[in-house]
């Protein structure tokens, strides 16, 4: 389990190996399997592009982010001022978030957990 749900299933019966589960064909993630098992490559195009868009995208926008939470006075006090080196414009950065929303929804629909990019389920 992580904190956003299950990382990891398989059916342990009491007499036998473990199997892992498969979704049912009528899900988003039966759908999904079932688009990566008909066109292998444009699926793994639509993957590797995920992926490379939910790290630009987060890593863009943390940041920029960094900029402002460094001017808090307190955060300041402790750590000094950052000036981020990029300043994208409001409709790119929406842009980027919505795409690294759109990344995790496919890595999620394909029943993926990498411990590097979905880190926040330890």
């Amino acid at each position: 389990m992580s904190s956003y749900g299950i990382k990891r299933c398989h059916y342990r019966p009491s007499d036998g190996q473990p199997s892992q589960l498969t979704p049912d064909p009528a899900s988003a993630e039966g759908r999904r399997a079932r688009f990566g098992a008909r066109h292998p490559g444009l699926s793994g195009a639509i993957t590797v592009g995920s992926v490379l868009l939910l790290v630009i995208g987060v890593g863009l926008n943390l940041l920029q982010l960094a900029e402002p939470i460094s001017e808090i006075p307190p955060v300041a006090q402790r750590g000094g001022a950052f000036d981020s080196p990029i300043h994208l414009p409001i409709w790119l950065n929406l842009a980027l978030g919505g795409g690294a929303v759109l990344a995790s929804m496919e890595r999620a629909l394909r029943l993926r957990y990498s411990s590097l990019l979905d880190a926040a389920g330890h």
